[in-house]
Parts: structure tokens; C-alpha cells; sequence
């Protein structure tokens, strides 16, 4: 196999983790006789400082062009006196725009090495296996009208939460699809007793039920949810909701596993995914060799199984790391007492020589 990916390590940890993510991948071409082709550009604050904007074209026009996209994190201190409409961030929401990528893919898994790093009690997240699908490019986030505007008193800032039926329908398809393959349960995640988009939602997403009898399906308001998911996490399969929801629930659901630099994420719905861990760029923690690279190596794996279909290679990367976090080595954020402390590049070295035994 021959693929092309393009990788942006965006600010902050990003270009720490994402040459990890990259050591691991290159082994995995080397051990299966897969080529992957690996082109490298700017997204996010490292493009404001050398192009003036977060999504130049050609960043752009190569992640277009790619079989694949691997994402680090963007953003930072140092950009947010930026307009918004230049701030980091916006070369996210840019890409998934540009790149229809309208399914965000979560997963909270717990290792059973972690359980200690949890904050709540081992018998509560022992076993969790949730998969949050969010909704990515519509809601609030790009329902217009939307800014800020002048009032006799001062300034009124306005965002609209818009869902039409063929946005709802399209994600609540993944969902469902992506549920048969688990547990057969799909949450269904609104506000409908007091949002009329959420009303439509939840009619929908009834509808679009009405194609997989074999799947069972809950609704449940946003509030309960992020209660549920602290109380009884595993009562939740797959999760699916939109693109608000969505951004707040899987945070809340990754910290149920110790760490947010644990988790990888996959946003797809084109011919061209993007895969990237769920945390940011953590800039007080950047150059220092401190960062967890997990996410970024399971990343890695969730391209090759969801943008490649390379399942086997896919398993093997998962192997490794859970290989490396029961032989007892942690980065800083998931250290306890008796493990074995790591700096990133050190994880990621263990990790790679682990993937050889897997």
C-alpha cells in the first residue's frame, strides 16, 4: 500500500508528539511493506507567524490532496489578542469545512494499567468503552447570523444553533452503523425540552432508528448526560450529538480514563480524514520533553484503520501501548506511585520498541 499524508504538527506539543506518532508509523510501513509518504506544512499559530493567516492555501491544498491528514494541536497564549477570524483555532474549523468532515469520532477506553490515574473509583470506570460521535461542521459553531454588534449600552454577542434534517441524518448514520460493530446502543444526546433544533434532532435521529432495528436507542438531555457519564459511565455505548455537545461530553468522558493525552480522535465523513488527539497544545508544558504521546500515537492507529482499512496494523499499535503502560511506564500526567516516569520522546521510543514484540 502507498499513501500519501499530510502532517501538520501545529503549535506548542504538537511538534513534540507528532515525530513520535511519525517513528511509529514508519515502522509499521517498514513491517508490513506499506508506503507511507509523509508531507509536512503549517496550520494554526505557526502559520499566523510566518504566513499571517492559520490556513494558508497550500497547507490547504496539500491536506486536499492527501490520502490522509495528522494533526498535533494548535493554538496558544501567544495568538489570543488575534480577531477571532485569525486565531489558531479557525484552521480547524477551516479544515473540517473544507474537507466535509462532518463525523467526529471519540473514543474513551480504559487501560486497565490506568485505572489508579482516574479520579474516580476503580469499580465506576473498570471496563468503559465509550465512543462519542460528534457532529462537526454545523450548530453553533457555524449557524449565522453570528458576532458582535453595537448596542445602546454596549455590545450583544450572537451565535446561532442551526441543524437541518440532512445534517442530523448523516451523523445519526454513523452513529448507528458504528454501533452495530460495538454493543448495539446508541445514546442520543439534546436539549429538546427547550431547543427547537434539539427538537429536530431527536425527531431524526427517531427516524433514521427506524433502519437499524437491531440497534437499541436512548435519548437523553445534555445535562443528564454529563452527570451520567461521572456517575455511571458504563451505561453509554456510543454517544452521539452535536457539534456543542459533542465538543464538551468527549472532554468530560476522556478525563473518565486518567488523562486527555491518552485519547485519539478521527474526523471523517470525505475521501479525506483528519486524525489528531483530542487535547490542545498545551503551552505551559511545551520544550519540555513532558508531554504524553499516546493520543497522537493512538491517532495513528485510528488512520490506519478508519482512513486505510489496515485493522491488523491498526491492533498492533494498540498492543504496543498497552504493552508499555503494563510494564509500568507513565509521562507526568498519568504517573503514580511505583510506575516508571518518562519524558515524551521516551514513550514514544518505548512504545516503538514494544510494537516489535506485539
Amino acid at each position: 500500500m502507498k499513501k500519501r499524508i499530510c502532517v501538520f504538527a501545529g503549535d506548542g506539543i504538537g511538534q513534540e508528539i507528532v515525530p513520535e506518532a511519525i517513528k511509529v508509523l514508519e515502522a509499521i510501513g517498514t513491517r508490513f511493506d506499506h508506503s507511507f509518504e509523509c508531507e509536512y506544512a503549517q496550520v494554526g499559530g505557526a502559520a499566523i507567524d510566518s504566513a499571517g493567516i492559520p490556513l494558508p492555501s497550500e497547507s490547504l491544498a496539500l491536506a486536499k490532496d492527501s490520502d490522509a491528514v495528522l494533526l498535533g494541536a494548535v493554538g496558544g497564549p501567544k495568538w489570543e489578542g488575534l480577531d477571532y477570524e485569525r486565531r489558531p483555532e479557525r484552521a480547524l474549523l477551516g479544515l473540517r469545512e473544507q474537507l466535509g468532515l462532518f463525523a467526529n469520532l471519540r473514543p474513551a477506553k480504559m487501560y486497565s494499567a490506568l485505572i489508579e490515574a482516574s479520579t474516580l473509583k476503580p469499580e465506576v470506570i473498570d471496563g468503559i468503552d465509550v465512543l462519542v460521535v460528534r457532529e462537526l461542521t454545523g450548530g453553533i459553531y457555524f449557524g449565522k447570523p453570528k458576532g458582535i454588534e453595537q448596542t445602546s449600552t454596549g455590545h450583544k454577542g450572537i451565535n446561532t444553533e442551526v441543524y437541518t434534517t440532512e445534517e442530523i441524518t448523516r451523523i445519526a448514520e454513523v452513529a448507528f452503523q458504528a454501533a452495530r460493530k460495538r454493543r448495539c446502543l446508541v445514546t442520543s444526546i439534546d436539549k429538546a425540552n427547550v431547543l427547537e433544533s434539539s427538537e429536530l434532532w431527536r425527531r431524526v435521529v427517531i427516524e433514521v432508528h427506524k433502519k437499524y432495528p437491531d440497534v437499541e436507542l436512548r435519548h437523553m438531555y445534555v445535562d443528564n448526560c454529563a452527570m451520567q457519564l461521572v456517575r455511571k459511565p458504563k451505561q453509554f455505548d456510543v454517544v452521539v450529538t452535536t457539534n456543542l455537545f459533542g465538543d464538551i461530553l468527549s472532554d468530560e468522558a476522556a478525563m473518565l480514563t486518567g488523562s486527555i493525552g491518552m485519547l485519539p480522535s478521527a474526523s471523517i465523513g470525505s475521501t479525506v480524514g483528519m486524525f489528531e488527539p483530542i487535547h490542545g497544545s498545551a503551552p505551559d508544558i511545551a520544550g519540555k520533553n513532558m508531554a504524553n504521546p499516546i493520543g497522537m500515537i493512538a491517532s495513528v492507529a485510528m488512520m490506519l484503520n478508519y482512513a486505510f482499512d489496515l485493522p491488523k496494523e491498526a491492533e498492533l499499535i494498540e498492543q504496543a501501548i498497552q504493552m508499555t503502560l503494563d510494564q509500568g511506564f507513565r509521562t507526568k500526567d498519568i504517573e503514580s506511585e511505583g510506575t516508571t516516569l518518562l519524558g515524551t520522546m521516551e514513550m514514544g521510543d518505548t512504545i516503538l520498541q514494544n510494537l516489535g514484540r506485539a
